[in-house]
């Protein structure tokens, strides 16, 4: 079974959606019904991802992702990546976000832990 990646959900989530495609459909092809992603802390069920995933996607207006590295055996799934966005004001941001979690059976994600720092648009590791 193939299993979806992190950098595929955010280009089509929030870098690159299809305006043909309603958010949950999105949602739906990279995450499991009982997704729970926890950022910084903080736990989100299904639900308020998607509030906070509308919410990013509305404020955005180009983005890219770059991954430094991904790894996935068998249910577990960890992945670090850089992303720079441009926002709806002019301003702009660069991360480097670390990612953990497991996959549900159908290859979706189950559940994801994020934590990320900002970097400097010139370091990108």
């Amino acid at each position: 079974m193939s299993h979806v990646r992190i950098s595929e959900a955010l280009r089509a989530l929030v870098f690159e959606p299809d305006p043909n495609e309603e958010l949950h459909q999105v949602l739906d092809r990279y995450y499991a019904p009982d997704y729970t992603h926890r950022s910084d802390g903080k736990t989100l069920g299904r639900e308020e991802f998607e509030a906070m995933v509308a919410r990013v996607r509305s404020q955005v207006t180009e983005g890219a992702v770059t991954v430094l590295d991904e790894l996935s055996d068998g249910s577990a799934y960890a992945e670090r990546h850089v992303f720079r966005i441009t926002l709806a004001n002019g301003s702009t941001q660069s991360r480097e976000i670390a990612i953990f979690g497991t996959f549900a059976e159908d290859g979706r994600f189950q559940h994801l832990n994020e934590t990320g720092f900002d970097i400097d648009v010139d370091d990108t590791h």
